[in-house]
């Protein structure tokens, strides 16, 4: 047996001597779907699941209540491993079933797997620290548990008050259909709010004295509408009305607030973006004479990749070889995607880079580094740790191939037995790459060197404005 394989096993054994408590967690996670900034019963089982395991805590990281770090050994590099633990509103759906049944209560749910996603990251660190012990070498591990990743940029805010300043890399992972290194691609991204005032009237005794809000709404959604054939079409525009200026129609509407969230390939090319979206809402206010105001609500960098990193997560990804999946799951993973589409499940494996196969529930084999899917057209957090510090992401083979993300079919796989073997597969996965690291510092050294290299040129700039701070507040109203 090589050497490898030996070191790798030693930690496997220690993720595996964790997993029932973590996947315990991921389940409490799962029954308790909080939003950003409001993970707060989340936190808090991450915060005892941290002291059960022994390690050091510090809590309200970058001044945000729900953002928490643990950490073990001495001295030696220091190894971040993210964890997230948000879910997103209107995606409540009982566990277990392949079809659409949602909970009663808020509407909220785990549809986008961020319940495994922070235990499996857990999971890793309490391994990696184990080791840590055991072995008598000196490192540091830490788990970040980060909240607000959908929409609410915690890690930028993070970043900026410099919670990785001493951090030498950074693992983490995301739930997914297959079992792979994350490609470095993601979009940049800004959520503003336009708010509209004009006056108002009644809308049939004086319409010529009212100057309606909502009408300069309108006319920006179409401005910004003809400029989408002459933009980057690797970018994206997106509105929410949050206040649409009332209910009565014969009222003329004299405030109106819309949310845009605008994404480009990288930050110049999404200062950009915004600089034209801007004087198209200042177009609308000329035209309806209206004024508008606008308040940015958060932003996020694209991500930046790291080879060595990729490279090591890829052999251990190999050394480990699939998921267990067992028959049970592939029979509820081919339930599930019975309430899908023929392309969604085709356009699962495109995605990845790999040609279609039919009738392939799971996961059953790992992606090579070298395929090349599809433009990722999201956008994560993760990006400005990944500005900050070498930083590598894996995807788990957590849910059926062909199920949408941000879906009831994803919640609905989330406490399942197939979701909690590849939360525990890729928690392996990450905790050999920081035992990788912790042995070899020439990796260390390696995802530095490329990490400079790609930074050199454009060095980070924090996408968020300076005066700009978490929505705590807010979330305390939740």
């Amino acid at each position: 047996m090589s050497s490898d394989r030996q070191n790798s096993e030693q930690i496997w054994q220690m993720v595996e001597a964790h997993q029932d408590d973590l996947i315990g967690l991921s389940d409490r996670v799962w029954e308790m779907p909080e939003l950003a900034y409001a993970e707060r019963r989340s936190c808090a089982e991450h915060k005892a699941m941290l002291e059960q395991k022994g390690f050091r805590i510090t809590e309200n990281l970058a001044g945000i209540p729900t953002a928490i770090m643990g950490e073990a050994g001495e001295d030696g590099p220091v190894i971040a491993i993210l964890g997230e633990y948000d879910a997103l509103p209107g995606l409540s759906q009982e566990a277990g079933v392949a079809e659409h049944r949602p909970l009663p209560g808020d509407g909220a749910g785990h549809g986008c797997g961020h319940n495994l996603l922070g235990a499996g990251a857990l999971l890793a660190a309490t391994a990696v620290k184990d080791w840590l012990a055991a072995n008598g070498v000196k490192g540091r591990v830490r788990y970040y548990g980060c909240p607000a990743e959908e929409g609410g940029a915690a890690k930028a805010f993070m970043v900026r008050e410099g919670c990785f300043d001493d951090v030498d890399l950074a693992i983490s992972w995301h739930p997914a259909p297959f079992a792979a290194v994350n490609e470095a691609k993601s979009l940049a991204n800004t959520r503003i709010d336009f708010t509209f005032t004009g006056r108002s009237s009644h809308a049939a005794a004086a319409p010529h004295l009212g100057r309606s809000a909502l009408d300069a709404i309108e006319l920006m959604n179409v401005g910004v509408n003809y400029m989408r054939e002459h933009m980057p079409s690797d970018a994206r525009i997106h509105y929410a009305y949050l206040d649409a200026g009332g209910i009565a129609p014969n009222v003329v509407q004299g405030k109106a607030t819309v949310r845009y969230l605008i994404r480009s390939n990288d930050l110049p090319g999404l200062q950009a973006l915004v600089t034209r979206v801007r004087k198209i809402a200042d177009g609308a206010a000329l035209m309806t004479e209206t004024s508008v105001a606008t308040s940015v609500v958060s932003a996020v960098s694209n991500l930046l990749g790291n080879l060595p990193l990729e490279k090591a997560m890829q052999a251990n990804l190999e050394r480990l070889g699939p998921p267990p999946f067992d028959d049970a799951d592939r029979a509820f993973a081919a339930e599930i995607q019975k309430t899908l589409t023929d392309e969604d499940i085709a356009s699962a494996f495109k995605r990845m880079g790999v040609p279609v196969r039919k009738g392939v529930p799971l996961a059953d084999e790992i992606i090579p580094l070298e395929a090349k899917g599809a433009a990722m057209v999201g956008s994560t957090d993760v990006g400005d740790v990944s500005w900050a510090v070498p930083t590598v992401q894996a995807r788990g083979a957590t849910y059926a191939i062909g199920t949408p993300g941000h879906s009831w079919q994803l919640t609905a796989q989330g406490q399942s037995p197939l979701a909690h073997k590849g939360m525990v597969h890729v928690a392996k996965v990450m905790a050999g790459v920081a035992v990788d690291a912790l042995r070899d510092p020439s990796l260390v050294e390696a995802a530095k060197a490329d990490h400079k290299a790609r930074t050199d040129a454009h060095p980070y700039v924090c996408p968020l404005p300076a005066e700009l701070k978490p929505p705590i507040k807010m979330a305390e109203k939740v």
